[in-house]
């Protein structure tokens, strides 16, 4: 379990100065108002294509493997719409880092918190399923605003940045978990605590099944979900944080808990919450996080599909 450390004499190396002069021209960028920060973001992101080409060619194709019957144009719009998010998903790192509590409320709404405070009830624990939305960050931020709760990472490989993030998303929250730390977020659960949880993205063979995703019949999905609810019989919640077009801030939806859910079949639950997956996406699914090679892992003997 991770908590807020104490800063190091260490981070001031000049291995860490390009890391602090990053974060401190985020700092100053998001002290700007809203509005501003939206266009800059979604100019940021435009331009990034310029820059990004092989990104933009992985969002692409994920576009095709995923609704093969788009229209073309159709399908280049949501690549542009993807990376204007992309540059907004940087900023409101900034934002969920560095703004105070009352500018983050001001920006955002909430729905659906009974939820969450109804699957709590007699002390029992709660998965939240978040999807990979750009503005990720900001999510987490604006639910630990409405409950407190811990979530698993991936911890960084630059010290400096872990201990500049970790402190960032401790803000409104209570701790980070470690994705490959199974037994901490089993025990965690059992305390009756919320802890968040993302099953959309490809985290190799090791620990996961195939399961259909959109048009893709085999898409590897984790296993992390099915041996959660089987281990510490949590309820789980889908919540995503969607932005509002044109700069009129976000909604955060917190929705019922998960009915009928396969506790006692590992595939069965992965294509089950594949299709929890493709719901949420689908709220805004210029949104997501199509950057990423979801589709990387294969069945043993299939052609790469990148």
């Amino acid at each position: 379990m991770k908590r807020p450390q104490n800063f190091q004499r260490a981070f001031l190396h000049p291995r860490y100065w390009l890391t602090w002069f990053g974060l401190g021209m985020l700092f100053l960028l998001v002290q700007l108002p809203y509005p501003l920060l939206h266009k800059f973001g979604v100019w940021l992101g435009r331009t990034s294509m310029r820059f990004l080409k092989r990104r933009v060619s992985i969002t692409r194709r994920n576009l095709e493997l995923c609704f093969p019957d788009m229209d073309p144009a159709q399908r280049e719009r949501q690549v542009v719409g993807n990376f204007e998010s992309l540059g907004m998903g940087l900023l409101e790192t900034g934002m969920a880092w560095f703004w105070p509590d009352q500018r983050v409320k001001r920006w955002f709404n909430v729905s659906g918190l009974e939820h969450l405070k109804t699957a709590q009830q007699n002390g029992r624990g709660v998965l939240v399923i978040g999807v990979h939305f750009m503005s990720l960050e900001l999510g987490g931020r604006a639910m630990g605003l409405c409950q407190p709760m811990m979530a698993m990472y991936r911890p960084h490989n630059n010290k400096a940045m872990e201990w500049a993030q970790t402190k960032g998303r401790m803000r409104s929250n209570k701790a980070m978990l470690d994705r490959k730390d199974l037994r901490g977020m089993v025990q965690a659960l059992k305390r009756g605590e919320a802890v968040w949880f993302a099953p959309d993205q490809d985290y190799g063979p090791r620990g996961s099944v195939f399961a259909p995703l959109f048009a893709v019949d085999q898409a590897a999905t984790t296993s992390g979900t099915f041996m959660l609810a089987r281990l510490a019989k949590p309820a789980l919640l889908p919540v995503v944080l969607i932005r509002r077009p044109n700069g009129c801030g976000y909604d955060l939806l917190i929705q019922p808990a998960l009915e009928d859910y396969p506790i006692n079949d590992e595939i069965a639950a992965a294509a089950y919450m594949n299709k929890v997956v493709e719901q949420e996406i689908m709220r805004a699914p210029e949104q997501y996080l199509w950057l990423h090679r979801r589709f990387k892992t294969r069945p043993a003997g299939s052609p790469s599909l990148y």
